[in-house]
């Protein structure tokens, strides 16, 4: 790997959404990382004369990645847990609140030129991240691919169907190939080309979305108040669930720095943070507000199905075709990053192969839950529990950002050998695996899922705070053993020296 860099000179004006560095977003690219072109770097470190970019570019990146028909689901289950409209509304931007924390950790990309699964490195050390952060990372990235190839395929049979076409078996392979060979390819070009796309991804999807807020809004009843409305204890124990279920998707993406990781290391920090959180915070809001909105006029239950009562027939189609084009560029910064998690947990590959060995996986999962065995609904249950591990990991991450204040050595997180200065005890931070242990299992106390209550939850008449209290226990601990770990890491690497 011997990527030559190139400098990449600030152009005149272009159309609007482009960068200096040129087409839309700003993906000129140097060295290996050009669009149209299969990314040569992987984990490794981006040396600062191949940083090219702006901050800008990250808005289009996260708002492509996140106008996706999840949220529109999400909405209705919010509104179906017996909330009214506004209490509906006040747990999704809450929920969603989340975000921000996901542009706190694409902030430690800059400094650091490293993805991620790298970054954790200084948190878990060496070999204690390969587990607790790639290892968890990938499980949930692969699960999130799967589930988003099942459901875009279950879209497409449902246009095919609406198309007059016979949804017979080999249509149904056709269309799933179809969903995951679009989706692999962009992420198998990588960097450069996601971000030279994501612009026009948005441009498509937020027009559909435009009309779809129409029409919503033309039927929706704004008055709308359930038949028996919660109050006291149950409430709160209501809005927390709801709060739970809607932070659980930006939990989910503990991979901030995978996209900015190619800044210069001297953009604003603040932008990197802001473009981040609000390019995928304003359409989780919004689609998740207009899913609440169409609650009030249809069973949510089954949206997909009952859309078609509060929309144009010519638009019900098109909407079914942007379910499939969503669940496409989710999958894409999903796909992206599950295969730098492969390679942080050791595995000798090139990133796009990495990427190809996940796209073999989660075509698998999907292909058996659409034609062997239909267990979508329960790998998305247990998707749930997942908060009970991110929230305390995401917490530790922010905390390790601020604690360093944001000072990472690329280089130094590369080092694995034992004389390495992330290697710490053995290869394991016991200050990050301590408070991981920690708020994980306080979190287990207090969650409250479609399956399985905490104590600490039914104490509390159902409420869920696993996704405060879990973070909160791991911030403590962490802080109070991170100068004493930092300390005796600093004395063995001196003593090696």
């Amino acid at each position: 790997m011997d990527p030559q860099p190139v400098l990449t000179p600030a152009s005149a004006a272009g159309p609007p959404g482009s960068d200096a560095s040129g087409g839309p977003g700003g993906s000129g690219g140097s060295g290996g990382d050009l669009p149209g072109r299969v990314e040569v770097r992987g984990i490794d470190h981006i040396p600062d004369a191949e940083r090219h970019g702006r901050p800008r570019e990250l808005f289009w990146v996260w708002f492509a990645a996140n106008i996706t028909y999840l949220y529109f689901v999400l909405g209705g289950v919010v509104l179906l847990l017996g909330l009214t409209l506004w209490q509906s509304v006040l747990v999704l931007v809450v929920g969603n609140l989340y975000w921000v924390g996901v542009g706190t950790l694409a902030v430690s990309g800059p400094p650091s030129g490293t993805p991620s699964v790298v970054v954790t490195r200084a948190m878990y050390g060496v070999r204690g991240n390969r587990p607790l952060s790639a290892g968890i990372g990938w499980l949930v990235a692969i699960a999130y691919e799967a589930v988003n190839l099942a459901l875009g395929s279950l879209a497409g049979f449902a246009l095919a169907d609406h198309m007059g076409l016979t949804v017979s078996g080999p249509v149904k392979v056709i269309v799933l190939l179809v969903t995951a060979a679009v989706t692999f390819a962009v992420s198998i070009f990588g960097h450069a080309t996601i971000v030279r796309l994501s612009p026009y991804f948005t441009a498509v999807l937020a027009t559909v979305m435009v009309l779809l807020a129409v029409f919503v809004l033309g039927e929706a009843d704004t008055g709308y108040v359930p038949e028996a409305p919660l109050h006291g204890a149950d409430l709160w124990a209501t809005l927390s669930i709801g709060v739970a279920i809607i932070a659980a998707v930006p939990l989910s993406w503990a991979n901030g720095a995978d996209y900015a990781r190619y800044l210069p290391r001297t953009v604003s920090l603040r932008r990197v943070l802001g473009h981040t959180a609000l390019g995928a915070f304003l359409p989780a809001v919004v689609l998740g507000v207009l899913g609440v909105l169409a609650g009030t006029r249809i069973d949510m239950g089954d949206p997909q199905g009952n859309l078609a009562e509060i929309v144009p027939g010519w638009f019900y189609p098109v909407f079914l075709f942007v379910i499939v084009f969503s669940s496409i560029t989710n999958n894409i910064l999903t796909a992206y990053s599950s295969g730098l998690c492969l390679q942080s947990m050791g595995l000798r590959v090139s990133r796009a192969r990495s990427v190809f060995l996940d796209a073999a996986l989660s075509m698998a999962i999907a292909s058996y839950a659409l034609f062997v065995h239909d267990f979508t609904d329960t790998l998305s249950r247990l998707l749930e529990m997942t908060v009970v591990v991110l929230a305390p990991s995401m917490a530790l991450y922010v905390a390790d950002i601020v604690l360093r204040r944001n000072r990472y050595d690329g280089v130094a997180l590369h080092d694995e050998s034992r004389a390495g200065r992330f290697w710490y005890r053995g290869g394991f931070n016991v200050a990050g695996v301590a408070a991981l242990a920690t708020g994980t299992a306080v979190s287990v106390l207090c969650v409250n899922t479609s399956d399985f209550q905490g104590p600490l939850s039914r104490a509390l008449a159902g409420s869920d705070v696993s996704f405060v209290v879990g973070p909160v226990l791991t911030v403590a601990v962490y802080a109070a053993l991170w100068r004493w770990s930092e300390r005796a890491a600093e004395a063995q690497e001196a003593g090696r020296g």
